[in-house]
C-alpha cells in the first residue's frame, strides 16, 4: 500500500471514531420537575458529579478513609474495609455507587427518601415519628456511627423537635461530624455528646440552615481540624461564607471532589477545604 493510500485509510478511521461518539459532547441533563417543586432553588440543575474510578476502587490503608462530595448535603464516606456511607441520602442527588449505609434528615425532601433501595444494609433516619431523638450508636464492620439530635424550624414558624441529627462517623481513627440541616447553635450538652471531632461537614448557605454568624460559632465550638463546606447553592453563596471566615481560617480549594484522609495527614491548624460540588 502506498503512503498516500495509508493516509486515506487512517483519515477514514479517525472520522469514523469521531462519528461513533468517542469524545462527542453529550447534551446536559435537566433537573427533575419534582426536584424544583419539592425544594425550589436548593439543588442545581446539573447532573451529579461522577466519581472517578480511581477514587472508587483504590485501596485504602488501615488508617485512611475517603470522603467524596456528591453534592448538596450528600457525601460518600469510605472506610478501609470499603464500607460506603452516603449522608443525607435522597432521591435527587446520589453517589455513583450503591452505599452500604445511608443517613437521612427531615428538613427537606432533598435530605431524605421514603423509598431507599432495599439493597442498602442500614438505613438511619435522623428523626423519629414520635418526636424523640434518633440516638443511634451502631457499628458495622470497621465503622461506628453515632447521632446527636437537634431541632428544625417548620414552615409555619413552629419547631420540629429532634427533626435533625448530627451524625458522627468513627472511621480509621478519625471522627467526622455531618451537621445535616442544622438550624441552631449547639448547647454544651450537645457538644459533649458529639465529642472531639477531626472533620466537620458544614452547611454554609447561611439562610435555609443556620445563619453565618451562628455557623461560625458552631465551627469554633467543635474545634475540628478540617472543615468541608456543603449545602451551598452556587459560587455566590459559597464565597459569601468564605469571605466571612477567611480571616479566621486558611482556605484551600481542592481540584477533585474526593480526598483521602488519615490522622497524620490532618492539618496542624484548623483549615477549610472546598471540594468541588454544589
Amino acid at each position: 500500500m502506498s503512503v498516500r493510500a495509508a493516509l486515506k485509510v487512517l483519515t477514514a478511521v479517525m472520522a469514523l471514531w469521531v462519528l461513533c461518539g468517542e469524545g462527542r459532547a453529550q447534551p446536559a441533563e435537566t433537573a427533575k420537575p419534582e426536584m424544583n417543586r419539592s425544594c425550589p432553588g436548593l439543588v442545581a440543575a446539573a447532573a451529579p458529579r461522577a466519581v472517578p474510578a480511581a477514587f472508587r476502587f483504590a485501596a485504602l490503608a488501615p488508617d485512611q478513609m475517603r470522603i467524596t462530595y456528591v453534592g448538596h448535603a450528600t457525601f460518600l464516606l469510605e472506610s478501609p474495609q470499603l464500607v460506603r456511607i452516603a449522608t443525607d441520602y435522597n432521591d435527587y442527588v446520589k453517589p455513583a455507587l450503591l452505599p452500604d449505609i445511608v443517613t437521612m434528615n427531615h428538613a427537606h425532601s432533598t435530605h431524605y427518601t421514603d423509598h431507599p433501595d432495599p439493597a442498602i444494609k442500614l438505613v438511619l433516619r435522623g428523626w423519629r415519628d414520635d418526636g424523640g431523638p434518633a440516638a443511634y450508636d451502631v457499628t458495622f464492620q470497621d465503622v461506628r456511627i453515632r447521632s446527636v439530635a437537634t431541632n428544625i424550624r417548620e414552615g409555619d414558624g413552629g419547631t420540629e423537635r429532634n427533626g435533625n441529627s448530627i451524625f458522627i462517623f468513627e472511621i480509621a481513627n478519625l471522627c467526622v461530624a455531618h451537621l445535616g440541616h442544622l438550624h441552631h447553635t449547639l448547647t454544651q450538652q450537645q457538644l459533649d455528646d458529639i465529642g472531639r471531632v477531626d472533620v466537620v461537614l458544614a452547611p454554609v448557605d447561611g439562610n435555609y440552615t443556620l445563619d453565618l454568624d451562628g455557623m461560625v460559632e458552631v465551627l469554633r465550638s467543635l474545634k475540628a481540624q478540617l472543615i468541608l463546606p456543603m449545602h451551598y447553592f452556587g459560587g455566590f453563596t459559597l464565597e459569601r461564607f468564605i469571605s466571612r471566615v477567611r480571616e479566621q481560617y486558611p482556605v484551600e480549594y481542592n481540584d477533585t471532589p474526593s480526598i483521602v484522609l488519615s490522622k497524620s495527614s490532618l492539618p496542624t491548624t484548623p483549615k477549610i477545604l472546598v471540594l468541588p460540588g454544589r
